[in-house]
């Protein structure tokens, strides 16, 4: 049943479907994800902990590491709790208000994670081309006003999609085919022209993450242009080797969501929605998962510091 306010026409609350065709799996596709959840917890939140007890780590590639774990916990759990109590005890409520705010945190985590990515592929450029200027360029003061560049940027950005959403009105369906709230699925069920939504979609998608695409190719460019000019394949292989882990964590945050995003707007014709889903919550979840085990794997500080803090505890208990 439909609930509808006629003063505002809005619906007090929307059905969140899950994946559609795939009811009967629902309890089992919730083992991964809570599996995957469980671990992004644990995994971001011992990096967390990690930088921040060992102060030699304070140092602006770890700071930005911490920005990025922090990033990846707000943005699964802005999603998967809800996933998972759709799969679990068929909770597919959540309010109109409630719709919006999801909506807003997971458009303002993907932003604010996109512009961390930028600042820690400029924070390369400086490691590789400018070594001796790397510290007295990149302080502590510097890095905050990135920080606080970043989330103002997300503010801005992401907040009319709220509004934009807000004056639509919503008299028909209330069922979203979906597992959490997201711009595009909210738009299609209003019964009102939604083409500023998808324009202004598409300027945000270029303007922002696109431009920070850009400015990362462009970093990585010069990066491999000074990398190559060294004398000894020594250095240009340990040289390389401090990039491998975030052009990893590049590939991961930016495809999943270029296919999603590309999917919403002209795809879902073509693929199915079940794909189109599993996917869109792989992009929630997969990359906050890795990111930490990527780091964690390829930084030698860091895995040092994790094996001595898991010993510490071990002969504790």
């Amino acid at each position: 049943m439909n609930m509808i306010n006629s003063s505002t026409f809005h619906l007090d609350y929307f059905l969140l479907m899950g994946i559609p065709g795939l009811e009967e799996l629902h309890p089992l596709l919730s083992i991964p994800f809570c599996i995957m959840y469980i671990m992004d917890l644990l995994g971001n939140s011992l990096l967390i902990l990690v930088i921040g007890r060992n102060k030699t780590l304070h140092q602006p590639m770890y700071l930005f590491l911490v920005m990025l774990a922090t990033c990846d916990v707000l943005l699964s759990s802005t999603t998967v709790p809800k996933t998972l109590c759709v799969f679990w005890f068929n909770a597919h409520e959540i309010s109109f208000n409630g719709c919006i705010v999801q909506t807003f945190f997971i458009h303002f985590n993907f932003v604010t994670e996109s512009a961390i990515l930028v600042s820690m592929a400029y924070d390369r450029y400086y490691t590789i081309c400018h070594p001796l200027t790397y510290t007295s360029t990149l302080t502590g003061s510097l890095i905050r006003k990135i920080l606080i560049f970043a989330l103002l940027r997300s503010v801005f950005t992401v907040t009319p999609f709220a509004f934009l959403l807000y004056r639509l009105p919503y008299e028909g369906s209330n069922v979203i085919e979906h597992t959490y709230c997201e711009h595009m699925s909210m738009a299609r069920l209003a019964t009102a022209d939604i083409l500023v939504n998808v324009v202004y979609g598409l300027i945000i998608a270029a303007c922002a993450t696109g431009v920070d695409m850009i400015l990362i190719i462009f970093s990585y460019i010069v990066i491999i242009r000074a990398v190559l000019r060294l004398r000894s394949s020594k250095a240009r292989l340990k040289a390389f080797n401090t990039c491998v882990s975030h052009v990893c964590v590049i590939i991961l945050f930016y495809i999943p969501a270029f296919f999603s995003f590309i999917i919403h707007r002209v795809g879902h014709k073509y693929i199915s929605i079940q794909f189109h889903i599993l996917l869109a919550n792989l992009y929630v979840i997969v990359p906050p998962m890795m990111n930490p085990i990527i780091y964690g794997v390829k930084t030698r500080e860091i895995r040092v510091r994790v094996v001595a803090m898991l010993s510490m505890s071990r002969r504790l208990a």
